[in-house]
């Protein structure tokens, strides 16, 4: 979310070419949304839950076949109530992928854990296996287990989940799969999200379906589901007065959202194939410029195409320069992740990577870009962008 003078800057800089300016990814409704906010306004149920969360819940884990979720105000908070869930101390190390953003990291810190970092490998861009054992056994020596892992599946692809699990099974650790970009995406048939002990979903924004923002905690695990909506609605306790017993948060989705949320899951099928048909031109147009690759779409799964993110192997191009040539054209785009471990706030914690010069992620961050998938841009737009890369490199 912007703050308000940043929002100021970027009005001002767009205000004569709004209309015109290009979005890496913004909000696209589909018709239905406004039937369940009108539903929520006529029937006064504007605050916090009511019959459309629940609905939500119940819809979006009947779509993606998991037993029970939980609906929350955002992705952030559903990872941290799943820290909660599973009883996170301070002082516990949870594994965490380095290639994401800060939301993943931040709720270990709320805990007062602490987090070590796993390197992605070059195949899917997510947790690199090889990485992640090295990281176990480490902790084996040192007698000190992680309490979880939390592996991301990053711009909307699946990790392998088979090899991280066999080796999170063999020591009884539990992943949180970190599906908030990955939303009607597939791991060999099975959703993602529903892969881990606990799965979170976003649906901020710029995600490929939206409540405006919120978030999902997803599990087989019913126990889990209900102490988490505990937490969530500020630990009361039942009784007529407000009791109290442990720290709860505020962490529940408001109706209104809900009933965005459960219009927008009638559109998630075409976005994935908006989504799709966007990264395939942009990968037979760009197929001539042999300086440039698309993001790997692994054989194991079906990506849900969230980004169309490319890798630049010409030295003397910079993802700055492609950025800052389609911001003269208005239009947006945006660097990969900054891994986690080059953050400032979180340079004391531990990577481990099997690359002795460099992590993938961060060879990644420094060549990488994400070009719009709007899934309201027209081929027209996207024909602009393809033909501004092309003079780059021309």
């Amino acid at each position: 979310m912007m703050e308000r003078k940043q929002l100021k800057r970027y009005l001002e800089k767009h205000k004569h070419k709004a209309g015109e300016r290009i979005f890496l990814a913004s909000p696209h409704m589909g018709g239905k949304e406004i039937d369940y906010v009108n539903e929520a306004f006529e029937t006064n149920w504007i605050a916090p839950l009511g019959p459309h969360v629940l609905h939500f819940e119940q819809e979006l884990a009947e779509m993606v076949g998991i037993k029970a979720a939980a609906a929350a105000s955002s992705g952030t908070a559903a990872i941290h109530l799943a820290l909660k869930v599973l009883g996170i101390q301070p002082g516990d190390e949870i594994f965490c992928s380095t290639f994401t953003f800060a939301a993943t990291v931040n709720p270990i810190i709320y805990e007062q854990a602490i987090p070590v970092f796993i390197d992605s490998d070059y195949q899917s861009w997510n947790m690199c296996p090889k990485a992640l054992q090295k990281a176990f056994d480490a902790a084996e020596i040192k007698g000190k287990l992680p309490k979880a892992v939390i592996v991301v599946n990053l711009y909307g692809q699946s990790a392998d989940y088979d090899q991280l699990l066999a080796i999170c099974n063999q020591y009884q650790v539990p992943i949180i799969e970190d599906a908030a970009e990955s939303l009607g995406a597939t791991y060999k048939g099975k959703a993602t999200g529903t892969i881990g002990e606990l799965g979170i979903f976003s649906f901020n924004g710029n995600k490929i379906i939206t409540a405006s923002n919120g978030g999902m905690l997803v599990s087989n695990n019913i126990d889990y589901i209900e102490k988490s909506i505990f937490l969530s609605t500020q630990a009361r306790e039942d009784a007529r007065h407000y009791e109290h017993k442990e720290i709860g948060y505020n962490y529940r989705m408001s109706n209104v959202s809900a009933g965005i949320g459960r219009g927008q899951l009638h559109v998630l099928k075409s976005r994935v194939q908006k989504k799709k048909a966007i990264f395939e031109k942009y990968k037979k147009d760009l197929s001539t410029i042999s300086a440039l690759e698309m993001m790997p779409i692994c054989e194991y799964g079906e990506s849900n195409y969230w980004l169309s993110p490319i890798i630049i192997h010409d030295t003397a191009i910079d993802p700055n320069t492609i950025i800052d040539a389609l911001e003269a054209e208005n239009i947006e785009s945006r660097p990969l992740w900054k891994p986690m471990h080059l953050q400032p706030v979180f340079q004391q914690y531990e990577l481990f990577t099997v690359h002795p010069e460099t992590s993938v992620a961060e060879d990644l961050f420094l060549r990488g870009v994400c070009l719009p998938s709007d899934t309201k841009m027209t081929t027209q737009q996207q024909n602009r962008i393809i033909d501004v890369i092309k003079g780059v490199f021309q």
